[in-house]
C-alpha cells in the first residue's frame, strides 16, 4: 500500500492533470468499488447510479489528501473520496498524446492497452481520460453530494495528526505514546497517533532514531520520543521531495519512479550489513508485517 509520500506526490500529479476539466462521461464496471469502504462490500446499483449521475457535468476543482486518502473536490461542493488500498491505480491519458502517465500501482497490461480487464472506473474528461484500475479491488471511490454529507460520515475520526502539521509536536507525540502498550512499530502503523506511516517509513524512522521496532511504545523516554519525532519529520520531508519510494510496482503520475528507495537504510535489506555498525540486519514479524532492524544500533 502506498504511504504518505507516495500519495502526496500522486495528489500533486493528479491536480496538475485533471483540475478544471469537466467530466463528460463516467463508466463503472464494478459497482462494488463505489458502494462502500468496508472489508465486506456488496455491489449496489443504486450507489453506482448516484455516483455516475452525481458527477457527470461537474468539474474537478481540486485534489486534497488526508493521511493515505485522496479527496477529489468537484464543482457544487461535491466530493469523491478515494483510497487506493493495496493495488489501486490511476492512469491519465491526454487526448493529444499517446503517452500514458500513471499513479499508484502499475499493472503491466495498462502500459499497452487502455481500458483493460483491471479498469473498473473510467472518467471521460474534456482533454483526456482518467482510468481507475485495481487488480485486487480493495480500493474504493465514494461519492458525496455535498461537504455536509461527507463530513457527517466522519471518515477520518480515528486518524491521528499529519506528521508535517503544526499539531504534530514532540509534546503531543510523547503524551500520546504513554497511553499505548503495543509495540512501537505497530503503534506507528495504526494511524491513530500520526498518519501516513506504513511498513517502509516506520522501519526507516525507527532505525534513524536507534529504537527497536518491538519496544513497547510507552517505554520510550522523552529523549527517545524526541529522536523518533525528528526522524519521522526528516524522512517524510525527504521522501516527498524525491517522489517517494518506488518499491514493488509503485509509480508516480508523471511516469517517474520515486528515488527515496535508494536511500533506504533497512527496509527490504534483511541479512545485509548495517550501514552504521556493519552487523547483519535482522528480520522479525510484527502484526503480520515484515520488519527489518539492526539489533546492535537499535535499543
Amino acid at each position: 500500500m502506498p504511504e504518505l509520500p507516495e500519495v502526496e506526490n500522486l495528489r500533486r500529479g493528479l491536480e496538475r492533470a485533471i483540475v478544471e476539466q469537466k467530466i463528460l462521461r463516467v463508466e463503472v464496471k464494478k459497482p462494488k468499488l463505489v458502494s462502500g469502504n468496508g472489508t465486506l462490500r456488496t455491489a449496489s446499483e443504486k450507489k453506482k447510479s448516484e455516483f455516475i449521475k452525481g458527477i457527470i457535468g461537474e468539474h474537478f476543482t481540486g485534489v486534497e489528501r488526508r493521511a493515505k486518502n485522496l479527496i477529489f473536490k468537484l464543482s457544487h461542493e461535491k466530493i469523491i473520496l478515494v483510497h487506493l488500498k493495496m493495488s489501486g491505480q490511476f492512469v491519465y491519458q491526454a487526448n493529444d498524446s499517446k503517452k500514458i502517465v500513471e499513479g499508484g500501482h502499475p499493472i503491466e497490461l495498462s502500459e499497452k492497452r487502455l481500458p483493460n480487464k483491471h479498469t473498473h472506473v473510467l472518467f471521460k474528461l474534456e482533454r483526456g481520460n482518467l482510468f481507475y484500475n485495481d487488480t485486487r479491488m480493495f480500493g474504493y471511490l465514494l461519492y458525496y453530494k455535498d461537504i455536509k454529507l461527507f463530513e457527517s460520515k466522519n471518515h477520518f475520526g480515528l486518524l491521528g495528526v499529519e506528521p508535517l502539521s503544526h499539531e504534530f509536536t514532540p509534546k503531543y507525540f510523547f503524551n500520546a505514546l504513554q497511553n499505548k502498550r503495543g509495540k512501537i512499530k505497530a503503534v506507528l502503523m495504526d494511524q491513530k497517533i500520526v498518519t501516513g506511516l506504513g511498513n517502509i517509513y516506520a522501519d526507516e524512522s525507527l532505525f534513524e532514531a536507534h529504537i527497536r521496532p518491538d519496544r513497547s511504545a510507552s517505554s520510550l523516554s522523552s529523549e527517545e520520543t524526541g529522536k523518533l519525532y525528528k526522524a519521522i519529520i526528516r524522512i517524510m520531508k525527504r521522501a516527498i521531495k524525491v517522489g517517494g519510494s518506488s518499491v514493488a510496482t509503485y509509480r508516480l503520475l508523471d511516469e517517474t519512479r520515486g528515488n527515496y528507495a535508494r536511500e533506504h537504510k533497512v527496509y527490504g535489506k534483511a541479512g545485509k550489513m548495517c550501514e552504521n555498525c556493519g552487523k547483519p540486519l535482522q528480520k522479525i514479524i510484527i502484526q503480520t508485517r515484515t520488519t527489518i532492524f539492526c539489533p546492535k544500533c537499535q535499543k
